[in-house]
């Protein structure tokens, strides 16, 4: 009980200095549910012990260890579906690709966006690729800047490739002598 009640200050420690980071970063996330767990297992071993010495109830330790499993399964599951879809390059769950795209067509001069895609690079960072209708032509850098800072002030997508066009091609076509 003594050696849990020292788990309890150190994992707890350990979560709470790992806290402030967890909600952006999946790593983080997943080093303080790992410190909560463990924190949360010390804690279910000292009242076991502490209840087993008192009443004699040994069947209080297989309960106590089933009932910690159940929680952390429970509690990881969001994790778990945020690294697949991480893994399968999936759209973060913060991002909503119609608010994008809602907000791409809406600048000066755009007519029309598509093969419009985003995904995560990594824990931190968003990418997202885009063409941009502009029947009046390219408008320069400094457009294009702003639109990047606006991406990563609305939407926190760091990475932003768009490509602009002049007329709605649809998907790219290339003659089949172009194609090797």
């Amino acid at each position: 009980m003594v050696v849990a009640a020292i788990g309890i200050l150190i994992n707890g420690l350990s979560a709470w200095l790992l806290m402030a980071g967890q909600k952006g970063d999946l790593n983080i996330r997943s080093a303080f549910l790992h410190m909560v767990a463990d924190a949360t297992v010390s804690l279910g071993v000292m009242i076991a012990g502490g209840l087993i010495l008192l009443t004699g109830w040994n069947w209080l330790d297989p309960a106590v260890s089933i009932a910690i499993s159940a929680v952390i399964v429970w509690g990881t599951w969001g994790l778990l579906r945020d690294a697949i879809n991480h893994s399968l390059d999936a759209v973060p769950a913060e991002i909503d690709p119609k608010e994008v795209a809602k907000f791409l067509g809406e600048l000066p001069g755009v007519v029309g966006v598509h093969d419009l895609h985003v995904w995560a690079m990594s824990t931190t960072e968003t990418a997202l690729t885009c063409h941009m209708v502009m029947p009046d032509g390219h408008p320069g850098d400094e457009f294009l800047q702003k639109v990047c800072d606006q991406l990563h002030h609305k939407f926190e997508i760091a990475h932003p490739t768009i490509q602009i066009e002049l007329a709605d091609a649809g998907a790219c076509k290339l003659a089949p002598e172009h194609i090797v």
